[in-house]
């Protein structure tokens, strides 16, 4: 479910990194349905232009700017930076949202395999962060807000690697918190499992998942103990960003949401 956004937060820009699939699109679209600038980067054009065009089908162009851009390259960075400024006078929030899942134990998780996870998750928060960072320190209210995992505090024996990373991502943004602080206030959404191209490919790859994705998709949520008994949206998770990402939450930072539907077994 969207929200029905009541701001107006008009001359407000925003950087979503990953922007052009899934919850980066999604909460493009929430700012921009709120009247936002915001600029979005991806590893991959034909997603990124396919996404413009979407984007373009629903809101005003000049209230958005796409540029193709890897989040582990300083120099693209740095570069994207510039351009977003010159386009939009300043920046306000910046979305951390690049990453994903890699199936793995820790048995058959090879030297290059552990490398490049944490190679990801680190340096998808601190290259886009410092980048960015001396442009959100001119903003009244400017906000970091990194999409991380429910896996950074209840690791998967499958998905080990990317439970390590998580957990070292989600100390280092709580670390940021503290020192960008008051100028900066950096927050994070963990998220469960989220509804994707990616579960949709595994569909397609089961041989035993049937016709109906609706169905397995609620088969694998009761096998995982899911209390909701769904997988999230893009969307649910889009109104957590949009909250931290705003002064709606003018007194949070150092915080987490969690968009997991009950999934979490932890404490705190």
């Amino acid at each position: 479910m969207t929200l029905k956004i009541s701001g107006d937060f008009s001359g407000r820009t925003i950087v979503v990194t990953g922007g052009s699939s899934g919850i980066g699109l999604a909460t493009t679209k929430l700012f921009l349905g709120a009247g936002a600038n915001v600029a979005i980067c991806g590893r991959d054009n034909t997603r990124l232009s396919n996404a413009v065009a979407e984007l373009a089908g629903e809101f005003d162009g000049d209230h958005v700017m796409a540029e193709t851009c890897d989040v582990l390259d300083k120099d693209q960075i740095d570069a994207f930076a510039i351009n977003v400024v010159q386009r939009f006078g300043g920046v306000d929030t910046l979305i951390n949202n690049a990453g994903q899942a890699r199936l793995s134990t820790f048995e058959d998780t090879d030297d290059a395999a552990w490398r490049e996870e944490l190679e990801l998750k680190f340096f998808s928060v601190i290259y886009p962060s410092k980048g960015f960072q001396s442009h959100l320190e001119k903003s009244e209210s400017g906000a970091i807000v990194c999409v991380s995992s429910l896996l950074s505090r209840q690791p998967e024996a499958h998905l080990v690697a990317t439970s390590a990373a998580r957990a070292g991502q989600l100390s280092l943004i709580h670390s940021m918190a503290r020192e960008l602080a008051p100028a900066i206030r950096v927050n994070s959404i963990l998220i469960g499992v989220v509804d994707s191209g990616q579960w949709r490919r595994r569909f397609e790859a089961d041989p035993d998942a049937g016709n109906d994705y609706e169905i397995w998709v609620r088969d694998i949520s009761k096998e995982k103990g899911i209390p909701l008994g769904r997988f999230g949206t893009p969307d649910e998770a889009a109104n957590a960003i949009f909250f931290l990402g705003t002064p709606y939450s003018s007194y949070t930072t150092g915080a987490t949401i969690d968009i997991s539907g009950g999934f979490s077994r932890h404490v705190g």
